[in-house]
């Protein structure tokens, strides 16, 4: 099999009913054969039972629990036998002609590692969304953005980031095309992360080593998003600090490393996620300020979780990995900006989008 289109599904039979119909039809014209595959993680809102008698054609695989985005889709795909699996949502409505473009590029690209479409808005569909816009980049102290998506800020696609397809730092979960070789090679997602940024962690590792990352504009998805936990949940809020600090503790000395001495880079790192951290307290505070005791309590439990899961990296670590590297290639990490994303959109305003464009690309 070529692909396999694996949608991880946890209580949305809502959406499966109404977006799998489509995703279906698109796999029908894919050469060398696709698959729909649906993963479920312990749902008790009837979804298997409406997959047996809506969709009995479909593969179903009972996880037999909840173990996370990360998880689940770890469990899933050890039982897929294709080139490529693409990890879809199950809130995704794709269009007819969405997954060719991505095949084709992985096909002509071998040192590809994963790819994605753009994303745009379900409900304004000329506008980026939120998860993964036109490709996902980070600024120097871990904090996510997009091509297309700063903060809440959210560009119209007016065919700027068409021209061609781009390697990006990191290509969001909610539909991600990854090399199965590759998948295997990494261990799949890091199941520490549960849910949120794991993703980013995949593409980073995928890139630290010497795989590309790349985001293809033909290709167009629209995303409903938030379907699980909503944007301003204090366990979304949560997620998302702690697993920026694993994110970094798991990358960021590695990625330094390219480009210095070992223990200077484990201890550039430590200095980076220190003030990382600082930042973060910043965050509580102005939450408690702001009457908002839930989310400056997430904050709180985020930093004890990741004290507990983290892993230090050592500069004899550090350096192993850096002698096994390939000595006829030099890895160039792609879509990190080396400054401060937050202060810069306050001070650009919608000029942001253009100012990030030209100066991410380290």
């Amino acid at each position: 099999m070529k692909v396999a289109v694996v949608i991880l599904n946890w209580n949305t039979k809502d959406y499966l009913r109404r977006f799998l119909p489509e995703v279906i039809a698109s796999t029908m014209t894919v050469p060398g054969g696709a698959e729909v595959v649906v993963a479920d993680s312990g749902s008790t809102d009837g979804s298997m039972e409406m997959m047996a008698t809506s969709f009995p054609g479909v593969r179903t695989l009972p996880l037999g629990g909840n173990f996370g985005f990360t998880g689940g889709y770890n469990r899933a795909l050890a039982q897929i036998d294709a080139d490529y699996a693409v990890l879809l949502n199950s809130d995704v409505e794709v269009t007819p002609l969405w997954l060719s473009p991505l095949v084709e590029w992985m096909d002509t690209h071998p040192g590809c590692g994963a790819c994605g479409p753009k994303l745009h808005g379900f409900d304004e569909r000329d506008r980026f969304e939120y998860a993964g816009a036109a490709g996902g980049r980070i600024d120097r102290y871990g904090y996510p953005f997009c091509r297309g998506r700063v903060l809440s800020r959210l560009e119209q696609d007016r065919g700027q980031y068409d021209a061609a397809p781009k390697d990006v730092l990191w290509i969001t979960g909610a539909c991600l095309m990854v090399r199965m070789t590759l998948w295997r090679e990494l261990g799949g997602l890091d199941e520490r992360f549960f849910a949120h940024m794991e993703e980013i962690d995949l593409c980073w590792r995928m890139q630290l080593a010497d795989w590309r990352v790349t985001v293809v504009p033909a290709s167009t998805i629209y995303h409903i998003g938030g379907g699980t936990l909503p944007q301003g949940s204090p366990r979304k809020l949560e997620l998302n600090y702690r697993n920026n600090l694993l994110l970094l503790e798991n990358n960021l000395a590695r990625t330094l490393a390219l480009g210095m001495d070992p223990e200077q880079a484990v201890r550039k790192a430590a200095r980076r996620i220190f003030w990382r951290q600082i930042l973060d307290g910043l965050s509580a505070a102005a939450y408690l300020l702001s009457l908002r005791p839930k989310a400056f309590s997430a904050v709180l439990k985020a930093h004890s979780g990741y004290r507990k899961l983290r892993k230090r990296e050592t500069a004899e670590t550090i350096a192993a990995w850096r002698a096994a590297l390939p000595k006829d290639h030099q890895i160039q990490i792609k879509g990190i900006y080396n400054g401060r994303m937050i202060p810069l959109a306050l001070l650009r305003g919608r000029g942001v989008f253009q100012a990030l464009e030209k100066r991410t690309d380290l």
